[in-house]
C-alpha cells in the first residue's frame, strides 16, 4: 500500500494526490496540517516538506519525482509521453515551469507582502504568455491530458485564492482549466480546504 503524506492546502501534495485519483489505485492519503507538522514527516523526510510518498522501504520527496515513479509503476493512464523525445521535452517543460511559476508559489503561500506582489506579478505575465496555446490545442502537449496538466492545476485552482487576476487575453487558459476542474480524478483529490478556495 502507498502512503502519501500531504499538505491538506499545498499545491505541491495537490499534484501528487491528482496523479494517484487520475491512476484509480489502492493508496492512503494522511493529511498533514503544513502549519503544524506533525514530528515524523521531519524524521522521513529530511527537508521537513510534503508531500511525501512511502511505499515499503521506499521514500520519496519531491512531486515531480513521486509522480513519475507512481507514472511507471502504474502506467495506465500514462501521463508521461510514451516516446523518449516528448518525454524529455515534457520534462524539460517540467522544470522550466519550476523555475518561471512554480518557485513563485512559497512567497504567496507564506504571505510575505512585496515578495507576494511580486509573484502575483511573474505568474499572471507568464499564464498570460502561455494562454494561446490552449485556443489551438486542449491539455499542454496536445490533446492528451498529462503530468505538466497535473503540474498546473493546483496553481489555476488558486488564482483568486492567491489574488492574482489574468487579463482577457487569458480567456483560453481559463477555458482550459474548467476542462481540467471538471475531471473526475482533479474533483476526487480535492481536500475541503481546497474546495473552500473556490467559490
Amino acid at each position: 500500500m502507498m502512503n502519501l503524506y500531504s499538505g491538506t492546502t499545498c499545491p505541491f501534495s495537490h499534484r501528487c494526490r491528482i496523479v494517484l485519483y487520475e491512476k484509480g489505485m489502492d493508496f492512503q492519503v494522511i493529511d498533514v496540517d503544513v502549519f503544524n507538522k506533525p514530528e515524523d514527516i521531519a524524521v522521513i523526510n529530511p527537508h521537513n516538506r510534503v508531500p511525501v510518498l512511502v511505499e515499503r522501504d521506499l521514500v520519496l520527496y519531491e512531486p515531480n519525482i513521486i509522480n513519475e515513479y507512481i507514472d511507471e509503476r502504474f502506467p495506465h493512464p500514462q501521463l508521461m509521453p510514451a516516446d523518449p523525445i516528448m518525454r524529455a521535452r515534457a520534462r524539460q517543460l517540467l522544470v522550466t515551469m519550476e523555475r518561471e511559476i512554480f518557485s513563485f508559489i512559497e512567497p504567496l503561500e507564506k504571505s510575505q507582502k512585496a515578495a507576494a506582489d511580486k509573484a502575483r506579478q511573474a505568474i499572471r505575465e507568464r499564464l498570460t504568455e502561455m494562454a494561446p496555446i490552449f485556443a489551438k490545442q486542449k491539455h499542454m502537449l496536445g490533446d492528451e491530458f498529462s503530468m505538466l496538466d497535473v503540474a498546473i492545476a493546483p496553481l489555476l485552482w488558486r488564482l483568486d485564492h492567491y489574488s492574482i487576476e489574468l487579463p482577457k487575453s487569458a480567456a483560453p487558459l481559463m477555458k482550459y482549466a474548467e476542462r481540467i476542474f471538471s475531471r473526475q480524478g482533479f474533483i476526487d483529490a480535492l481536500t475541503p480546504s481546497e474546495k473552500a478556495m473556490r467559490k
